[in-house]
């Protein structure tokens, strides 16, 4: 999380016309007249780069590291073989400073994918594969079924309709509870069918196999999601729990083995993954939590730059946005953010409210505000009731002056009556760190290591710089299947100091 919460609207743009053929580009395949796609229209360029900056900044801002431009040489080859352009230089490849497990594409040749999701993979093949999935679901213009997408910042978008469907009664907070918080650009990828997601599992098999790279790619990339998806409902203690790629592309168990038949229906399952190179690209790469943006510490968030910290509620899971930290679980979900701070606390938190419901909606339901003090904070408190087609709602917003010109809030939605809920203990929980404590927050790095006589997996995951789950975490990272051995000569990632 870095200073602010504001909205954010991003959008996928709506391109017609008849396809057309690619030309080859030298050192990189072209697309077979199968996969040929429509070529990028002016209008997607000029939208497409509208949405960019919007995008980078929800998650962090672009990583500057020495892995960037091999990841951009890999995006551009793959993106080459969709027929959206011949030219490389057409298409803007990011790689995001976020932990999250994401990665997608929208028009204009914008592709992104985050450091999170680098982390997770073992080879080029599968960040083609990953990539080729995403340009396939442009090349492919899924965005017309969907239309404009405009959602707002973490909860903003579904908060807005739940506060101005206090009059309307049409909100959809029902559906929001039942499938968690996303960033904006987070649901940039959601509301593709299935039949559009096997589409885009197709087209960027395709695209692997035109590429000349290993078409078995794209699913091990999606059995490694599948071992992340198992690890962070370990980690959260949560039966339903998700890294951001897997949720929005449903049942990733079931499609390993659709990707696998369909790699070995296409060809091209000897083709080369180029490992090495892979590792060698992105060993040294920061882990997880930027310290800079705060990190996830088991149940603990800590911000070392703000000097703050606090404690999510046992079993809930903490995603640490660019803007926001989502805690997510049974019994509610809430949000951590900070905004612009005037000295009064109940003006701080009906701007907050405001934001939720919109630009210039004024008609907020009635509520007291509640004052009192937290941890040395001086505090306010504030709920609204708000009616859904599902139901009622209750939305809490308890704001904290840590400084004279800054405040920090909890945004937290329950059922009607439950008060806090299970964030009783959470909200109380809000404290100041010393210049000790934050000076221990230290980053974590990605160090690919070769294995040597005598190594095993259960000695090498005693390297990992985690108090718990080491093995486990060891494991996912490295695409290892429970029983697995490792020789010498073989080179793992593992995460240190």
């Amino acid at each position: 999380m870095r200073t602010s919460l504001a909205p954010l609207c991003l959008f996928v743009a709506i391109a017609a016309g008849a396809p057309v053929p690619a030309i080859a580009q030298q050192g990189a395949p072209a697309p077979t007249a199968a996969a040929a796609a429509q070529p990028i229209t002016p209008e997607e360029r000029q939208q497409g780069a509208a949405a960019n900056k919007d995008i980078i900044n929800e998650y962090g801002g672009a990583y500057q590291g020495p892995q960037v431009p091999y990841v951009e040489r890999i995006g551009r080859r793959i993106a080459l073989q969709s027929g959206l352009s011949a030219d490389p230089g057409a298409f803007t490849v990011t790689v995001l400073d976020s932990p999250i497990e994401n990665a997608f594409a929208i028009p204009g040749g914008y592709i992104y994918v985050t450091r999170g999701l680098l982390a997770l993979m073992n080879d080029e093949a599968e960040l083609a594969g990953v990539l080729g999935h995403e340009v396939g679901h442009v090349a492919a213009r899924h965005s017309r079924s969907r239309q404009r997408v405009a959602q707002r910042n973490a909860i903003l978008g579904m908060l807005g309709q739940v506060l101005v469907g206090a009059a309307t009664n049409n909100s959809g907070l029902g559906q929001l509870l039942g499938q968690g918080l996303n960033t904006g650009s987070q649901l940039l990828t959601l509301g593709y069918s299935r039949g559009q997601e096997t589409e885009a599992d197709n087209l960027g098999i395709r695209y692997l196999n035109s590429a000349r790279y290993d078409t078995d790619a794209l699913s091990s990339m999606l059995a490694d999601l599948a071992a992340s998806t198992r690890l962070s409902q370990q980690l959260s203690g949560q039966t339903r729990s998700v890294p951001a790629w897997a949720s929005t592309h449903p049942d990733p168990d079931k499609r390993v083995r659709a990707a696998l038949t369909q790699a070995q229906a296409t060809g091209g399952t000897d083709f080369p993954r180029n490992r090495d190179a892979y590792l060698n690209a992105i060993n040294g790469m920061i882990y997880g939590d930027n310290p800079e943006q705060g990190v996830v510490d088991g149940q603990n968030f800590l911000h070392p730059g703000f000097r703050l910290a606090f404690t999510a509620p046992p079993g809930f899971r903490m995603t640490n946005g660019a803007r926001a930290v989502s805690i997510t679980g049974q019994g509610g979900q809430a949000e951590f953010s900070t905004a612009a701070y005037s000295g009064s606390l109940p003006a701080y938190i009906d701007t907050v409210l405001r934001q939720l419901a919109g630009d210039g909606n004024s008609g907020l339901p009635p509520g007291d505000v509640v004052r009192g003090t937290v941890n040395g904070f001086q505090t306010a408190s504030r709920t609204v009731r708000a009616n859904t087609s599902q139901g009622q709602v209750d939305i809490t917003v308890i704001a904290y002056a840590t400084a004279p010109d800054r405040a920090f809030h909890f945004t937290i939605i329950t059922a009607p009556g439950q008060g806090l809920g299970p964030f009783g203990g959470m909200v109380q929980s809000l404290r100041p760190l010393t210049a000790a404590q934050a000076a221990a927050v230290k980053p974590r790095y990605l160090r690919v290591v070769t294995v040597r006589a005598g190594d095993t997996v259960q000695s090498l995951s005693q390297r990992m710089a985690f108090s718990d789950f080491q093995l486990d975490r060891f494991m996912t990272i490295n695409g290892l299947e429970p029983g697995a051995t490792v020789k010498p000569g073989d080179r793992v990632k593992i995460v240190t100091y």
